[in-house]
């Protein structure tokens, strides 16, 4: 068997799990609607008849949200909590996610590149609290 056939057969095998689970995306309601997921993609410029992909890039979307949401709430769990004299205050053991948290999160970097670098970000959002300024009568 030569190295083309090889990969012919491979291609093949690629190109069939491919089929099927886009095959698998018409049986699938993603948490964000196809509608939204159209409009969005509408705005962008980009138009497709086809629903299996409008929920291909809604499946990306919510596992994008979820990764982030979960980074953020490691960073919630690791800022040290308030100190709390309100007794009835000191049962209630709910994390505040803050803007904050969430802006670490997006920042996040790979444990390999030795340091925050802008450029390195993982998911290449940059969140930045708006300047607040009072105008005068």
């Amino acid at each position: 068997m030569n190295h083309g056939q090889q990969s012919g057969e491979a291609k093949h095998e690629d190109d069939a799990v491919l089929t099927e689970f886009l095959g698998s995306l018409m049986d699938y309601t993603p948490t964000i609607p196809d509608d939204l997921v159209e409009h969005y993609l509408a705005k962008s410029g980009f138009q497709c008849p086809d629903v299996r992909l409008i929920r291909l890039v809604a499946v990306a979307t919510q596992k994008f949200v979820a990764d982030v949401a979960s980074d953020a709430l490691q960073h919630c769990k690791a800022r040290p909590a308030p100190v709390v004299k309100d007794k009835k205050q000191q049962k209630d053991k709910r994390l505040i996610l803050t803007m904050e948290d969430l802006s670490k999160a997006l920042r996040e970097v790979s444990a390999s590149s030795g340091g925050f670098d802008p450029h390195l970000s993982i998911y290449g959002v940059n969140v930045k609290h708006p300047e607040y300024f009072a105008d005068s009568p």
